[in-house]
């Protein structure tokens, strides 16, 4: 079995054994997502220059060469499966048609996709970690949908390990409850195992890390709000990326 093959065997396990995924297209989405996750993990490993497109993305961010290979590691595994209708990134920020009906075959995809394929691309220089962000909604689109439609969400972690935290809604599994997970690619990229079988946030905490402090010169409840974590004496854990500090 190739190592393409017993990642995408280990995860669709996973999936569908233990956390009793209903909808077998789903989880080929899931997969897709950690084969464009492996491909990320593969690019970031031998990145040496940290060169600029010339171009922006949306947000006004200049583009590194970094980013748009790994827009492109995420839409051809998207495309590849077969399962996807549209996807659109913080790269490509327009509704892109990544269904096989393309390919002549007349399929349309059953989900659509919206993510960031490199979170944190301007901290990576100092070898912090760095993520991928992805929203899965049923259907086609991702224009005006809302958290609450997605069936499943997922953020990639590329640090000392490459993590992939999936959150599944009830709704799209058997067990009765929404589930959250961890798998860490593991034995040489060929195999995901399951490093946390539940995540949950606590109600409470001690540890901040706070986003775009230069707004809190300007907004006085977030100055407010940062003066009470630093009084409380809260740790501060600030990367600057919003995936690892999450």
């Amino acid at each position: 079995m190739s190592k393409e093959d017993n990642r995408k065997a280990t995860l669709t396990k996973i999936l569908t054994e233990q956390y009793k995924v209903k909808d077998s297209n789903l989880v080929k989405a899931l997969v897709a997502l950690g084969e464009a996750s492996t491909t990320i993990t593969d690019i970031l490993t031998n990145y040496v220059s940290h060169t600029y497109a010339g171009t922006q993305n949306q947000s006004g961010d200049d583009q590194l060469h970094l980013d748009i290979d790994c827009d492109n590691a995420c839409f051809a595994a998207i495309r590849e499966s077969g399962v996807f209708s549209i996807a659109a990134s913080e790269e490509t920020p327009v509704e892109t048609d990544v269904s096989s009906s393309n390919d002549g075959d007349g399929q349309e995809g059953f989900f659509s996709l919206g993510f960031d394929p490199l979170d944190g691309s301007s901290i990576i220089d100092a070898n912090f970690s760095v993520g991928s962000i992805f929203g899965i909604w049923p259907g086609k689109g991702v224009l005006g949908r809302t958290g609450r439609e997605q069936v499943a969400s997922a953020v990639t972690l590329y640090g000392p390990r490459t993590t992939l935290c999936i959150a599944l809604p009830s709704a799209s599994t058997d067990l009765g409850k929404d589930a959250v997970l961890e798998v860490t690619l593991t034995k040489v990229e060929t195999v995901w195992e399951v490093s946390r079988d539940a995540i949950q946030i606590n109600a409470s905490g001690k540890v901040f890390a706070p986003g775009n402090l230069r707004a809190s010169n300007d907004n006085a409840q977030y100055n407010a709000l940062i003066q009470h974590w630093i009084s409380e004496r809260y740790t501060l854990r600030y990367t600057g990326g919003m995936a690892p500090d999450v």
